[in-house]
């Protein structure tokens, strides 16, 4: 039968990933009798024997959200199988369509899980991390898998060669160390670097910027934009936090008249999204007051999003997006790992388990983030750097697209981040070449 998760999940996998159109039927004669390419997706055999086969599971035709035994098992060199299936004929000992769903749905969020301290699901609780396959793009191999069973039978239907491109998207927490913060902030700043830890130097660079005897640490915008400028199948992405002060939220005023024309200029080099605060979470209307904010600066309408500390619940957050206007969201990934969440490397819609159906919100998803290798894995950028490229060959090889998050204020080279401008001219060298 056809239920609106295997439409979603066929839409994704023969239109998103595999770039074909195809047709859906649920009448034996129409399928015994179309002239050209035939996949019998079902729990037993129609058509003739010549007529590739995957056998289903019941997955895609539930309406309801359970827990499921998705049994993964090492289906071959590496690439894992999640719901397996028996009986003679079927192409795979799996149900593929049933696996990418199960991913991309993010179906195992829905299920009572384990947070951290923000309140996020974390990598450590996810199916893939625990079967030690969060490093491989495995919705995108088993969407070729696929392609591959339909080719060995119909050779000539078209699936265009998938295209690798590369999205570099820079998180601007903090845009300024010194400068912008006002007279209250900048004299607690004083006091705190000079009478609590003692570090008179400190203070002498906070008083020589604001001077404009020193560049800003955090104004490496500049920098980014020379990095970035001239590199083959690169797409740059900044998100500006634009939410009111607080624990974790300690943006640049958008009053502020400097940090205006720095988003502008951005806005001129380089599309521009509103990076949601961390309380946007629990209070749903800063996400639209935010967003008023950045549209009011750029003077045009903002269709993008990433939640600042990758903080978002599954669908509220997303239903809020769309609710704003906002179709792109570029936070799913883990903070606390490299790899890929959702198990694929591209843009694709999202589906919403709790109302059954495909949301207008699509999803970017990212694999890699500057923090979760300094901060998380405590590594150094050498270490780091291998780790990158493994992910950048991954996405290679699926034809998908790398995308990657860096922070303005860690590319500063202080304040324990000596290093990482390697790391980062290495990445866009790397991912561009």
């Amino acid at each position: 039968k056809l239920t609106s998760r295997l439409g979603s999940t066929l839409n994704v996998v023969m239109r998103a990933l595999l770039q074909t159109e195809f047709a859906i039927t649920t009448n034996p004669d129409t399928f015994g009798t179309h002239q050209g390419a035939r996949l019998c997706y079902s729990p037993y055999r129609v058509g003739d024997a010549s007529v590739p086969f995957l056998r289903s599971c019941n997955l895609l035709f539930e309406t309801t959200i359970e827990e499921q035994e998705c049994h993964c098992f090492d289906y071959a060199d590496g690439l894992p199988g999640l719901f397996p299936v028996f009986g003679g004929g079927t192409a795979l000992p799996f149900d593929p369509l049933a696996a990418i769903f199960y991913m991309l749905s993010r179906y195992e969020e829905y299920l009572p899980h384990r947070t951290d301290e923000h309140g996020r699901f974390m990598a450590a609780e996810s199916l893939a991390a625990r079967h030690g396959f969060l490093r491989t793009a495995v919705v995108d191999r088993w969407a070729l898998l696929v392609r591959d069973i339909v080719l060995s039978h119909y050779p000539d239907t078209p699936f265009p060669p998938r295209q690798y491109r590369f999205v570099e998207t820079v998180d601007i927490d903090s845009s300024y160390c010194y400068r912008c913060k006002g007279v209250f902030r900048t004299v607690m700043g004083i006091l705190r670097d000079g009478l609590h830890r003692h570090d008179w130097g400190e203070v002498r660079h906070r008083l020589r910027t604001l001077r404009g005897k020193e560049e800003d640490p955090y104004d490496t915008f500049d920098y980014i934009l020379e990095q970035s400028a001239g590199r083959k199948n690169l797409s740059l992405v900044f998100f500006p936090l634009l939410g009111d002060y607080g624990i974790y939220d300690k943006p640049t005023s958008y009053h502020n008249q400097t940090f205006r024309d720095l988003l502008q200029r951005l806005g001129d080099a380089a599309k521009v999204g509103i990076h949601s605060s961390y309380y946007a979470t629990d209070d749903p209307r800063k996400v639209e007051t935010e967003t008023a904010r950045l549209a009011e600066i750029l003077h045009r309408t903002i269709v993008r999003n990433r939640f600042h500390f990758l903080r978002f619940h599954l669908p509220r957050d997303y239903r809020v997006l769309v609710r704003n206007g906002i179709m792109h969201d570029y936070s799913m990934g883990f903070a606390d790992l490299p790899g890929f969440r959702c198990g694929t490397t591209s843009e694709v819609p999202f589906y919403d388990l709790s109302s059954d159906q495909e949301s207008e919100l699509h999803m970017h998803p990212f694999a890699a983030m500057d923090t979760s290798f300094q901060k998380y894995l405590a590594i150094t950028p050498d270490e780091a750097i291998p780790q990158m490229h493994a992910l950048i060959d991954e996405v290679r090889a699926v034809g998908g697209t790398f995308s990657c998050i860096f922070h303005n204020q860690n590319l500063c080279e202080r304040f324990g981040w000596e290093g990482w401008r390697r790391f980062y001219e290495d990445t866009l060298e790397y991912a561009t070449k």
